[in-house]
């Protein structure tokens, strides 16, 4: 599978570099979040604004790195699908589950707003 990996600190970016997020791609991009998880990484940002299509083993490569990001105490942020990626997401209701933003600035954000939030609950507790 074609993709990038951007490892910062606090996150990861996987870009996903596939026309089609399907069968033939999704074990490999499940085990990238798998060794990245091993690895330490506790939240993901997955950029998919290449895919252009998805089917449901590339939706459940998502819930993988979705689960391990919940386990890490992390957070998974999918930025800027597109509209037909979009479309299966809202069918399937992930659009309810997953955390979808336009753009990586945007999910970087989200990612250290999170940690924020999680660190000032640790201090209350």
């Amino acid at each position: 599978m074609k993709h990038s990996l951007d490892k910062q600190e606090k996150y990861t970016v996987v870009t996903v570099d596939e026309d089609k997020l399907d069968a033939a791609v999704a074990p490999d991009l499940k085990s990238i979040f798998v060794t990245q998880g091993a690895e330490g990484v506790g939240s993901f940002i997955v950029d998919l604004h290449l895919v252009r299509y998805i089917d449901s083993s590339g939706l459940s490569a998502l819930l993988t790195a979705n689960r391990i990001c919940n386990e890490k105490q992390g957070t998974l942020v999918i930025v800027a699908p597109t509209e037909h990626v979009m479309k299966l997401i809202k069918i399937s209701q992930l659009d309810k589950v997953l955390n979808i933003l336009p753009t990586v600035e945007e999910g970087i954000d989200l990612v250290f707003m999170n940690d924020l939030e999680r660190d000032l609950q640790n201090e209350d507790e």
